[in-house]
């Protein structure tokens, strides 16, 4: 055929399974649209990149590829001459020399960098002649025949007499295998995959109160417990010191995995994980902040194990509450543990708490890092409490009183300045010495001046004169969830135990030992109750998916049998995923392995609908050359040649499909860390493995990929297996209503 017209009946014969396969791959992200809270915010931008690659996909398939196809595509490959290819090869290798010989010499890595890409353009071509051309032949024209030979003896003997029934009932069982061991061996189930902090911070918390002298001479003991811990020889090496010429000078022995290790005291200080950050001044808190060098320079050295050395080897301060946690990634979450009291009266929930906490403590539950109550009762306080009858005899208004104090504490703006060619205005407060606001005898000495209303004088009257300091306590904050009042026992988990089966023994300790007062309810939230949360998001969204996707077939096909092959093929594919977490021992992750099997649903799709459109059009075309309406179905020894051509036929894309995807994805899988830049500029790619994306599109990865494994096997045998069985029922459905009607019609008396 000419090209124009062959490229016309390709994309006729092609587009609506294409734009129904998409649409339906499409479709299934919708509902991750709907995402509620702020992981629905932080992971939104997911399905927004798939819908957006996915109709640009379609685009560029039924547009751009069939204009490219129809005017430079080929049957036959034209073959460079040989001596041509070397000709080439070498002006692009002396151009490139010459090139990066000028970056060298420059010091300019972008002209290295192309010199090099020159070169490596004439060696790829001379690869491709000798080694891929040569390769591609033997793929398409020796393996791939003999692929599909086999595939073709082997789907044969699973269409013939019964074995369709035994694959079927087979498949189902493998399904109830893979839940079975699902139960027996179950994987570690994490709310957000465990990654390997970028930094460790040490909070450090003393009795509200505490000077900020005395907080940061504890923080220098919890600093030198810290320093003990990353200061070891197995994190030091030997580098060489240069000087400003890079000549070597000397060498030295450095921590090549900690960057920096900074203790703070006092404001911004506070554990964002408990929910409590304080904005204002916080004299009693600390935090020591140790950070680490980026991945690939960490020699191998996984700093959860440095998390888990901190956390025993810190051991605080007696009276004071030391927490080591480290970098999140993702959004905020609640601690791991975390209990709320909630009732009306705020001294018996404190008391609540208290007890709570103390029976956990006494069960000594492994994994517990270090139990703490969100709310203090003993938070200092000195009201100054005012005399109102003395005041008023003495025309002294409250507000005097409050603002000298205030004053005094916190400092007053009195005027402004401005150094000269400055555009800014600078501050003038006043306020008292520190020697004098630190002392309550000064404070209550200090006198108000004012101008007596009555007399019109100027007037001096000591604060102690209407007034009186009193010391006391209070409760360091009152919080309220839905108009109750709320007190929360938290606390993290120690590295290396699992958030959940720590939480799950608290629960059973519990409900077997400890009794909640009756004017209180007790719940577990923070990150248990957004794990459960996103979770049964993310199981609404999956049923969703196969619900919407089964309509938008059920429009395609105008038939019930082949929307339910395809949902049997999703819910199959979970097969590969479930084997997969169970036979190399992985984390099951709630956000992002859900996230793989929803994502999985469009592949499957996909695949099916390009294998079973194709049978369709076998089935009508074998229709009308038997002369049969399109009501009648054909004979089932039709029905299963013509599913074995639709096999063989749809093979390669299908196969294709799948190993591209598995082979897109597995560099994110293993964590394949490239520099394509460096390879060039440096003639160093910085090749390592693992890193901080690994553990976040890791889950995600392997999920699409035992799917994609498994599902493939379902699209190339399970389908036309299933095809098989639903027109052979169809076939006995139609010969059973033809014997009726011969039955009926000769029964009938003749005319």
């Amino acid at each position: 055929e000419p090209a124009l017209k062959a490229t016309k009946l390709a994309v006729g014969e092609v587009t609506m399974p294409i734009i129904a396969a998409t649409t339906a791959t499409v479709m299934v992200f919708v509902p991750l649209l709907f995402w509620p809270g702020i992981m629905g915010e932080f992971m939104k931008f997911l399905p927004i990149t798939f819908m957006i690659a996915l109709a640009s996909s379609l685009f560029v398939a039924l547009v751009v590829n069939p204009a490219l196809a129809s005017k430079f595509m080929k049957v036959e490959e034209d073959h460079m001459p040989t001596r041509k290819m070397w000709r080439l090869a070498i002006i692009l290798a002396v151009v490139g020399a010459a090139v990066g010989a000028l970056g060298a010499g420059t010091q300019s890595p972008f002209l290295f960098g192309i010199g090099m890409l020159t070169i490596f353009f004439g060696l790829m071509g001379v690869a491709n002649e000798k080694l891929f051309v040569p390769a591609a032949h033997w793929f398409q024209y020796t393996w791939l025949p003999r692929l599909e030979a086999r595939y073709e003896s082997f789907l044969r003997f699973a269409l013939a007499k019964h074995h369709p029934r035994t694959f079927l009932l087979g498949t189902v069982g493998l399904l109830l295998l893979a839940f079975i061991l699902l139960g027996i061996f179950p994987p570690r189930t994490l709310f957000f995959p465990t990654n390997e902090p970028m930094f460790i911070n040490v909070f450090i918390e003393a009795p509200i109160g505490t000077d900020i002298l005395k907080t940061d001479s504890v923080t220098r003991i919890v600093e030198k417990q810290v320093m003990k811990v990353i200061d070891v020889p197995e994190y030091k090496e030997v580098r060489e010191v240069r000087n400003e010429n890079g000549d070597v000078i000397g060498s030295d022995t450095v921590n090549f995995l900690v960057s920096s290790v900074i203790a703070q005291v006092g404001e911004g200080t506070s554990d964002p994980g408990t929910g409590d950050v304080e904005l204002s001044a916080t004299p009693h808190k600390a935090r020591i902040q140790v950070s680490f060098v980026k991945y690939a320079d960490r020699h191998g050295i996984n700093t959860n194990d440095v998390l888990e050395r901190l956390q025993a080897g810190v051991t605080g301060y007696p009276g004071v509450v030391t927490t080591v946690v480290k970098n999140a990634d993702g959004p905020p979450v609640g601690k791991p543990i975390n209990i709320e009291i909630r009732g009306k009266e705020i001294e018996g929930l404190l008391d609540e708490a208290e007890k709570v906490k103390a029976f956990i403590e006494d069960k000594n539950v492994p994994g517990v890092e270090a139990l703490r109550i969100d709310i203090d009762r003993a938070k200092p306080e000195m009201p100054i409490v005012i005399d109102r009858e003395k005041a008023r005899r003495l025309n002294v208004s409250t507000y005097q009183v409050a603002d000298a104090i205030r004053t005094a504490l916190f400092g007053k703006e009195v005027s402004t300045f401005r150094i000269e060619g400055d555009d800014d205005d600078y501050e003038i407060n006043v306020r008292l010495k520190d020697q004098y606001r630190y002392s309550t005898q000064q404070l209550m000495d200090m006198r108000i001046t004012f101008r007596d209303m009555l007399t019109g004088q100027i007037r001096q009257v000591p604060i102690s004169a209407v007034a009186k300091a009193e010391y006391a306590t209070t409760f360091s904050a009152i919080k309220r969830k839905d108009l109750d009042r709320v007190v929360t026992v938290s606390s993290n988990v120690i590295a290396g135990y699992n958030n959940n089966e720590v939480v799950q023994q608290i629960k059973d300790e519990m409900a077997n030992g400890y009794h909640v007062d009756d004017r209180f309810n007790l719940r577990f939230t923070g990150e248990q109750e957004d794990m459960a949360k996103d979770m049964n998001f993310l199981m609404t969204a999956f049923l969703v998916a196969i619900f919407v996707v089964f309509l938008i077939i059920v429009a395609q096909f105008n038939s019930i049998s082949y929307p339910v092959i395809v949902m049997s093929t999703v819910v199959f594919s979970t097969i590969g995923v479930f084997l997969g977490l169970i036979v190399f021992r992985m984390d099951f992750i709630i956000l992002m392995t859900m996230l793989g099997i929803i994502s999985l649903i469009g592949v499957v799709v996909n695949n099916a609908i390009v294998l079973m459109d194709f049978a369709r059009l076998l089935f009508q075309r074998e229709q009308r050359k038997l002369g049969l309406d399109e009501h009648t179905v054909i004979p089932n020894d039709a029905s299963r040649e013509a599913l074995v051509v639709a096999g063989r036929t749809r093979l390669r894309p299908v196969l294709l499909t799948a190993v591209t995807a598995i082979l897109g994805l597995l560099p994110l899988a293993i964590g394949l860390n490239f520099n394509f830049f460096t390879l060039f500029s440096e003639l160093d790619p910085h090749i390592h493995m693992g890193g901080d994306n690994v553990v976040f599109w890791g889950p995600l990865s392997w999920a699409v990929i035992y799917g994609l494994i498994f599902a493939t096997f379902l699209t190339l045998i399970m389908v036309p297996v299933m095809l098989l069985i639903v027109q052979k029922i169809k076939h006995r459905r139609q010969w059973k209503k033809q014997l009726r009607d011969a039955e009926k019609a000769a029964a009938q008396p003749a005319p």
